[in-house]
């Protein structure tokens, strides 16, 4: 095996799962027991995330606000599935220390992924960011586990609960509909229809008054 041949293979071997990649599998123990990823929210979708460590501040905001909302994941036909490279019990230490103080509850799987088996797995160990702590990493996986959309975020910055639930409910109307959606798009905002692709279909746009048209490639509908 020569060099160049030897570096690709390497750095598929490292490769992060890339949207449109099937979410790969594993096995793992969690706060609600063990899980293989394969058999998990079937027929659902999966908001899966890393924080970097329990018991620190930015990680309670955060797993706060999965907790507080996961009414709105539920209906949105989604199940949330946390991630940290800390052991079961002090997952369920935190759980409780965070319940007793704040009275919100992470009712939702959170893996101890204290050899960082799944962490490496999802490209969710960033070694110039951190060696030993997963960065702020959010996979968006549909109901055939493969994964549609990917967020990072550094260790010291929280995500936006609102911005994870637009793009959730943008992924699964653009699937439902065969739209797109444009700039700063939210539930009740017009799509985007995809443009002509014959001359046929360019007449028939310039004559649709349903729809609101920038110009004949850029259309606008409501749904």
């Amino acid at each position: 095996m020569n060099t160049t041949d030897l570096t690709e293979k390497t750095e598929n071997n490292n490769a992060m799962p890339r949207i449109g990649d099937f979410a790969p599998d594993f096995e793992a123990v969690t706060t609600k027991g063990k899980i293989k990823f394969s058999d998990f929210a079937k027929d659902k979708w999966v908001v899966m995330f890393s924080h970097p460590a329990d018991f620190t501040p930015v990680c309670t905001t955060e797993m706060s606000g999965f907790a507080t909302r996961k009414s709105e994941f539920d209906a949105l036909n989604t199940e949330l599935l946390g991630l940290s490279i800390d052991s079961i019990h002090a997952h369920l230490g935190w759980v409780q220390n965070v319940r007793e103080n704040t009275g919100v509850y992470f009712d939702f799987p959170i893996i101890a992924d204290i050899d960082m088996k799944v962490s490496k797995l999802y490209g969710m160990l960033q070694p110039n960011e951190s060696e030993t702590a997963a960065v702020r990493a959010v996979f968006f996986i549909d109901p055939k586990k493969k994964i549609r959309l990917v967020m990072y975020y550094p260790l010291n910055v929280g995500r936006n609960m609102n911005e994870i639930l637009r793009a959730l409910e943008a992924l699964q109307t653009s699937d439902k509909y065969k739209v797109a959606m444009p700039l700063d798009w939210k539930k009740g905002d017009k799509v985007i229809v995809g443009p002509p692709k014959t001359l046929d279909e360019l007449n028939d746009r310039l004559n649709d008054d349903s729809l609101e048209k920038v110009d004949w490639y850029l259309a606008k509908k409501n749904i």
